[in-house]
């Protein structure tokens, strides 16, 4: 569908600042979705996977519904680690092949979640979506203790590569991240840093998993289609403006 000149770059502007950082674990003044952004997705082919008020399009991995302990609200997702409720990875209902992501995240002091793709949504044969789906590590660099292993840190493809040094914000700010996967081409951005670059897999992948945590289950990374995974891994993170392409 075309578009005025004014109209585009009015809406490109309106987006730069929906995906600007913020300070507060309450900041939601800037993370509100609302038609504008989601024309401009549908104009460019990019669909919105969060509506900005409900968790319509996601599940809790292994099952139907959603667990109390993840909230949508004022646009942005939550998990609340303290809420009751069962454990488990939040999980798009939608699975991709070759993608173009984009979405911000927000950790907690000390916080660790991470961001995983090509996840195979079959709990009773996998157990955790780590088994399957490689993941972009989401991370406090400053307190968390896995901050001792570089290919650990924010950014990094967790456990593989490490990240390009000092593209992560502090805990309680907003960090806007790009993954893009395209026919074996793998590429990460943290606020505009390209911080990982490599082949999925090739030999060297292959190699690279065999000297990981990933080693002992055979299907890691070996899938060219799956689901998309916000992680539970015991502390609050927040999420919002989740887009994705399909290339």
């Amino acid at each position: 569908m075309k578009k005025t000149a004014s109209f585009f770059f009015a809406a490109m502007a309106f987006v730069a600042c929906n995906t600007s950082g913020g300070n507060s674990t309450n900041d939601t003044a800037t993370a509100t979705v609302d038609t504008t952004v989601k024309m401009t997705a549908a104009d460019t082919g990019w669909t919105v996977l969060f509506d900005g008020s409900s968790l319509n399009g996601w599940h809790t991995f292994g099952e139907t519904t959603v667990s109390p302990k993840w909230s949508a609200d004022s646009g942005v997702i939550h998990f609340n680690a303290s809420a009751k409720g069962e454990d488990g990875d939040l999980v798009s209902n939608d699975s991709f092949a070759n993608f173009d992501l984009k979405l911000d995240w927000k950790i907690s002091k000390a916080g660790n979640s991470g961001i995983l793709f090509y996840v195979q949504d079959n709990k009773p044969k996998y157990g955790e979506t780590y088994i399957t789906g490689p993941e972009m590590q989401v991370l406090d660099d400053e307190r968390h203790e896995d901050n001792k292993l570089p290919t650990h840190r924010a950014g990094s493809l967790y456990d593989m590569i490490q990240a390009t040094p000092g593209a992560v914000k502090p805990a309680d700010e907003w960090n806007s991240v790009e993954i893009v996967s395209n026919n074996g081409k793998l590429d990460f951005f943290l606020n505009g840093v390209h911080v990982v670059n490599t082949t999925i897999w090739d030999d060297n992948w292959k190699k690279m998993v065999a000297n990981s945590k990933f080693k002992q289950w055979p299907d890691f990374g070996t899938f060219k289609e799956g689901h998309i995974a916000l992680q539970d891994h015991g502390n609050d993170v927040w999420f919002r403006n989740i887009m994705i392409k399909k290339l």
